[in-house]
This record gives structure tokens, sequence and C-alpha cells, in this order.
């Protein structure tokens, strides 16, 4: 029997929406991508040898930061990541 699998969104939502997760691309191949640095300590390294990695595979790579890591992305940047990127890393680090 397979079971569900749960995604919680960890926000400050009274009742959480439901989301259905995004189907995976079939290849990664040509694929545009957003590196999101939350801005935390070293999490710019990080995200400077994911570029390096996808680069030297032919990825195009963008880079965006939050203003602050104690806050939620702002919506604007949301939708710019959205708009300009296939798929989306975001850094943690410390």
């Amino acid at each position: 029997m397979t079971q569900a699998t749960v995604l919680l969104d960890p926000t400050a939502e009274l009742s959480p929406v439901k989301r259905p997760r995004l189907a995976r691309p079939a290849s990664l191949e040509g694929r545009r991508f957003g590196l999101l640095d939350i801005n935390k300590a070293r999490g710019d390294v990080y995200l400077d040898r994911i570029e390096a990695l996808l680069v030297a595979r032919g990825n195009k790579v963008n880079r965006y930061r939050k203003p602050r890591f104690s806050i939620l992305a702002p919506t604007e940047l949301k939708q710019q990541i959205a708009a300009q990127c296939d798929i989306a890393v975001e850094a943690l680090a410390d």
C-alpha cells in the first residue's frame, strides 16, 4: 500500500493551503536555474559551487538574494524567479 506524502508550509498560515507537488522535469538539460541565497553566512559559497556545476553542464543560471534571512522572500522576488527560471534552488547555510 502506498502512503501519501504530506508537505507542510512552515509559514504562519492559520489554514494551510494544500498544494499538489509539481511534476519533475524529464531532463535538466537546457533548463534555466534560479539560485536563491537566503542571505545567511556562506550560502553564497554553496551556491557558487552549484552554479559552477550547472554551468559546466550547459545550463543557464540566474542568482537571487533575499534582503534578510529572517523574512520571507518578497512576492516580487518570487514572481521574478518563477518568470525567469524553470527550476529553483534555495541555499541554507551557516
